[in-house]
């Protein structure tokens, strides 16, 4: 299953839930949820600890656009749009977490 999670980790408890619940597969994180994928955010020891149960993926054109491209931490992979796309097609579900 891949886990989409597209809201901040300060505005909703939704990596928290992710982390708590999710058994294998891949998180993909969107829109506002990739802060918490950066260098210096609360949050990131979570992505930590997810990465340690699945593969993490991070949308780069969300990076970007908040200026954080260069902020991603280590175990985390950056994807493009195309990478989005594979991504879903590798994985029989999809979970958008809201």
């Amino acid at each position: 299953m891949l886990h989409i999670i597209n809201k901040s980790p300060f505005d909703r408890p939704t990596l928290d839930t992710v982390l708590r619940v999710a058994q294998g597969g891949a998180a993909l994180l969107i829109e506002d949820a990739v802060v918490a994928a950066t260098r210096g955010c609360i949050a990131a020891n979570k992505v930590v600890e997810l990465a340690k149960k699945m593969p993490v993926y991070v949308l780069g054109p969300d990076l970007e656009a908040r200026g954080l491209a260069d902020r991603v931490i280590e175990g985390v992979q950056v994807v493009g749009y195309d990478g989005f796309v594979n991504l879903v097609a590798e994985h029989r579900n999809c979970q958008s977490w809201l």
